[in-house]
């Protein structure tokens, strides 16, 4: 603490200057900054292991992966060229499909009982269609930009492109709460991509490792995901997936990490990118282990 009857002062090479006003708020400011950072160092970033790959379309620009029923689907997009997807995983081929209405711009995609609900980008319109035909059933609307999209089993969840997640209800489309994405205290936006998944995390005082549901999102233009805490949007951590498809092997700026789907029944997690000719199933230390007996 600074003498009571001297001005605060703050150290630089060769002597000392007055700490007025200015000076103190370069000082919080630099503190918070410097807090921040080292708070941001914390959260723990998890590395990937490749376990098996398959070919993907390398034509198709990933807005949505799911996987449900033993079945792969992908929401793709572009106007014009945006459509709806089942894919055989071994081969990539494309084995069903509904193309959008040229104005449309397919985005986030998610399984809702015998149905598949499908976003698109600022059309403000959700799809909903029979899973098993891709016929169209009905329609809701969404204000503002849809990117990402999963459930919780009670509620949809959505991206667009800020630090905000809206979890809404199936039946209306009316927003129910939203949480705001944060590490720390720093807000963490263009969330893109989204998917539900199941981690064990051990808790203090706990001997067994119980299941908590995190959802994990893409970033985009960022090769990594981020885990994010449902119940309050707080950041988890990170999953580092630099080198899964190297940057100087993409043909163009836009073919970024976007796509996340996760096999209940084999805990397996399955990636992806827009315009990427693979898709891989990644194991991540420390959250998602390869189960036994379950290597391709």
């Amino acid at each position: 603490m600074a003498h009571p009857s001297r001005p605060a002062v703050l150290m630089r090479l060769g002597g000392t200057f007055p700490l007025g006003l200015g000076g103190w708020l370069l000082l919080v400011l630099t503190i918070g900054v410097a807090g921040t950072a080292a708070a941001e160092e914390r959260l723990p970033v998890h590395g990937f292991r490749i376990v098996a790959s398959w070919p993907h379309d390398p034509y198709a620009f990933t807005q949505g992966l799911i996987w449900t029923d033993g079945a792969l689907y992908e929401s793709t997009g572009g106007y014009g060229r945006s459509s709806l997807r089942r894919v055989e995983l071994e081969t990539g081929r494309v084995v069903q499909q509904r193309q959008l209405d040229d104005a449309l711009f397919g985005e986030g995609l998610t399984a809702w009982g015998d149905t598949l609900v499908q976003l698109t980008w600022r059309a403000g319109r959700v799809l909903r269609y029979d899973r098993a035909t891709f016929a169209p059933l009905d329609e809701l609307t969404l204000p503002g930009e849809g990117w990402g999209l999963t459930h919780d089993g009670e509620h949809w969840i959505v991206s667009d492109g800020s630090a905000s997640l809206r979890f809404l209800d199936p039946e209306t489309g009316a927003e129910v709460r939203r949480v705001r994405v944060r590490a720390n205290a720093r807000p963490v936006r263009r969330l893109n991509e989204l998917e539900l998944v199941p981690v064990r995390r051990a808790e203090a005082g706990q001997q067994a490792a119980p299941v908590h549901h995190e959802i994990w999102a893409n970033i985009w233009h960022q090769d990594r995901l981020v885990r994010i805490d449902p119940a309050d949007g707080r950041v988890l951590g990170y999953v580092d997936l630099t080198g899964l498809w190297p940057q100087r092997e993409r043909p163009h700026a836009e073919a970024v990490l976007n796509g996340i789907a996760f096999d209940a029944e084999r805990r397996r997690l399955l990636v992806t990118g827009k315009h990427w000719p693979r898709l891989y199933w990644i194991a991540v230390p420390g959250l998602l282990p390869v189960p036994e007996g379950s290597v391709d």
